[in-house]
Formats: structure tokens, sequence, C-alpha cells
């Protein structure tokens, strides 16, 4: 028999905003549910920390450089100027569907036409941009743009709930793609906001302002209101969850389910002195806050239960895992960087196969991470960072610049470039695009490349703040 699939994807969670992930003050009973009965994943990283690149990676498993996407999605998204940016590019849910399974999807899609079905999806609800408010929200059901009343976290699990019932057979791949707890921060339910009145919010510590800090830093450190807020999101997003696996387990078919839980990109709450994610300051970033997230995966009775793994992994290896699991390995373009993780969800390995290292990239920012290191390259004119994880795991003092780690940075670099340059498409290569964390307004390839396909000062709703400013390249 087949294995049925759910995927949860939420927006901007952090790994450490669960209860499983060593927070003793949010509460997520349910995703800590998941990894009581499964695999808690402790190094999964994105591959470009804002959201819709990493979400075109988990779909395709390419990386930005070849997919395109390298900036949340701001124009193309609905008409007059819809635009499918992944138009042409295999995804997973395209090879399932070739295999038999009806795939569905509930929530966030932000990679452009969303009123337009895609990738084989058979079942349709998504969000028409890629945030706003929690009530009234903007969403394409059947093919039309509507405002869904009451709270959205909430309808998305009902048209996910409805998607199970219909598809009890099997074998069916579902996408639960929550918005929350993307901002904003208010509208959610009142008795959960209130519920963290009386936290610490130690977990969230208030540093001084970041010098690079741009985008919500200024409106929400140290205002207790959007930490609750933002905790308050993550718990009733939890509830949800919670329910989707009861009625996983009411219909029988949880020994024959996966359930996937991950996060589209991190987020800090004022770690580190800032507000946001890759685009929460200028220069881009690649904090561990920013760029780690939650993975867990569960299935009674196939995988161990209750254990957790510090294998390296990425967004880019979520596409051969999952074609393999589902019995359908090799299919994925040969072509790909990532390396299916299996062995190591089934306890057959402690790493796996050439999990040792990760790479993440944000336009000309780059990144490449051991256990013990991590560099951070931009291209063209820096500044670069070198932090020594075993020691500075707060990644508190940049080491570029000292004599003693000249050779490190010097290998470290040649293995960032060595390794990008393998996957790269000229046409699409982030190191010489201008992404500033503004947006993208516009696919990129051979007849579009070029600075008119990102934003630089335009204000409004980023995907993570305002910036009313100019942002220099320097």
């Amino acid at each position: 028999m087949s294995t049925n699939v759910i995927f949860f994807l939420t927006d901007d969670q952090g790994i450490w905003a669960a209860g499983c992930y060593g927070n003793p003050e949010i509460r997520t009973p349910n995703i800590d549910r998941l990894a009581a009965t499964g695999v808690r994943f402790d190094n999964f990283f994105c591959t470009s920390p804002v959201c819709s690149p990493s979400r075109a990676t988990l779909l395709t498993g390419r990386i930005p450089s070849r997919h395109g996407v390298h900036d949340w999605i701001r124009d193309g998204n609905v008409p007059p100027d819809a635009e499918a940016y992944l138009e042409g590019q295999t995804t997973t849910t395209d090879v399932l569907a070739e295999h038999g399974y009806a795939c569905g999807i509930s929530g966030k899609w932000h990679l452009g036409a969303s009123q337009l079905a895609q990738h084989r999806f058979s079942h349709w609800y998504v969000h028409q941009k890629g945030g706003g408010p929690y009530t009234d929200a903007p969403m394409v059901r059947d093919g039309e743009l509507v405002d869904e009343p009451g709270y959205v976290t909430n309808a998305i699990t009902d048209d996910a709930l409805a998607f199970l019932d219909d598809h009890a057979g099997g074998p069916f791949y579902l996408s639960v793609h929550y918005t929350a707890p993307h901002s904003p921060w208010t509208g959610h339910p009142q008795e959960i906001v209130d519920s963290y009145d009386d936290c610490l919010f130690e977990s969230c510590p208030q540093e001084p302002r970041h010098p690079w800090a741009k985008g919500f830093t200024d409106e929400h450190l140290g205002n207790r209101e959007s930490l609750k807020g933002y905790y308050a999101a993550v718990t009733a997003m939890d509830a949800d969850v919670g329910r989707i696996i009861d009625r996983v387990e009411e219909l029988g078919l949880r020994e024959d389910t996966l359930i996937v839980f991950t996060s589209d990109n991190g987020y800090s709450c004022g770690h580190h002195g800032f507000w946001g994610k890759g685009n929460g300051t200028f220069p881009l970033n690649m904090l561990e806050n920013s760029v780690k997230v939650p993975l867990i995966f569960s299935q009674p009775g196939r995988l161990p239960q209750g254990v957790s793994s510090d294998a390296l992994l990425s967004g880019y290896d979520v596409m051969p895992t999952l074609l393999e699991y589902a019995g359908l390995a090799g299919l994925a373009d040969a072509r790909l960087p990532g390396r299916s993780f299996v062995p190591v969800l089934t306890g057959e390995s402690d790493t796996g196969r050439d999990l040792v290292v990760v790479y993440a990239e944000y336009g000309p920012t780059r990144m490449v991470r051991t256990q013990e290191w991590k560099y951070v390259h931009r291209y063209p004119y820096g500044p670069n960072e070198l932090y020594d994880l075993a020691s500075d795991p707060d990644e508190r003092r940049n080491l570029v610049e000292e004599p003693q780690h000249r050779k490190r940075v010097r290998e470290m670099r040649h293995h960032l470039a060595e390794w990008f340059a393998q996957y790269v498409e000229p046409a699409t290569d982030g190191a010489a695009l201008p992404v500033t964390g503004y947006g993208q307004h516009a696919r990129i390839g051979p007849q579009s490349r070029g600075e008119n396909s990102f934003c630089h000062s335009r204000e409004g709703d980023w995907g993570g703040g305002t910036f009313p400013v100019e942002m220099s390249r320097e």
C-alpha cells in the first residue's frame, strides 16, 4: 500500500518556537506529539531565509540560483499581472500525481499565479498573496478570489479536513501551509493571547538593537504585545495541527500516513537585536535563527519514535527524501544537489551519506556550514563572516579577519564557490543579482535578468516588515 503524506509548512517559525525543541514557555503540545511519535531533526536548514525561494526549493529540490526565485514574491500573485514562477519545473507533486497520488494544498502558496492550480494539485485552496490579516483573509477557493470569513488558521484546517475525508482511500499528498506565525501578530484568539500575560519571554531576549536591523525591529523590539501575538499564533496553529492528526487517527490512517512538520524559514523575535528573518537586516543575514527551522517526520509503525538526529540537512534534501520514502527513488533529477535522508529516518545511518555540510543563499549572500563552522560570503563587496559554532553557538564573534583563520576562510570560500558552480544556472545566478529583501516582482531568466526584477526602495509588506528608506549595496 502506498504511503499517504501530510506536509505541514508554517510561516516564519524559528526552531526555538516549539516545546520539543527546548522552549519551556511556548505551548505546542501537538508539534511535541509528532516529535514523540517520530524523528526530530535538530540541524535542518532552509535553503534561503525568506519564504518564496525556500518554498520553491522544498517543492523542486533546486536551489534559488536554479529555480530563479530569489526573494519573496511581491508581484505576479494575482491578476492582472499573474505569473507562475515555477512554470516548466518539476515538483514533488508532479511526480507523485503521475504515480497515482491525489495532491491537495490548503494554505499559503506564494509562488505566483495563485488563482491557477499548478503542478498537478487537484485540490487548490490557497492564499492570494503571502500574508495579511488573520480575519477575512484573501484566499482562492474554487478558482475565485474571496475574503475568507473567520480565523484563517481555522479555515485552512477545515479545508484540509474536508480533503482528508474525501481522499481517505488514498494515496494522497496534502500540503497544509499555515500563514502562522507570520505577521501581523494581532487578530489571534484573544483567550490564547491573554494566556501569555504572565509569560517572562526568557526564550525571546530583547537584545540591544542590531546595527543592521531593519523592517519590524523598531516597532516590535521590546514590545510584549508583539511577543504575545507571535506565541499565540503558534499555539493556535498547533491546536489545528492536533485537529488534523486526530482526524487521521479517526480515519484509521495513522500508520499509513507520513506526517512531516517544518517551516519555510526561521525568525528572530528580538534575538540578536532585531525582529525578522534573512531580510530583517541589511546586509541580509544568515544567522542561525534565520536559517535553522524545525523538521519532524512521524509515521508510527514505520519510523522510530521519540528520537532526534543532528544530521545536517537542507530544504534541497526534502524532494529526493519524500520520493524515496514513497517508493519512487531515482525519479528526481540526478543533477539536483540534495540527497535522500531516508537512511537517517529509518535508523540505518547516524548521519547519512553526504549529509555533513549544508549550503544556503539569499541573492548575493551565501553560506556554507559544517557541524562546527559557518562561513558567510557576500558578493561582491562583503562583509563576510566566519563563526566557530562549537565555542560560539550564538555567533557573537566574527573571526573572518583573524590571521589564524585565514587558511580556513580560503578553504571554505573555495568549497562554497565550487559547490554553487555545480548547481547554478547562469541566467538565474543569485551572486550577480541585486537582491536586497524588498521582494521580487518578475520572473528572471535569459530574457529578463537584471536590476528591474527586484525591488530596492518600495514601501509595503515585504513578508517581514516595511522599509521606508533606501538600502545601500555597500
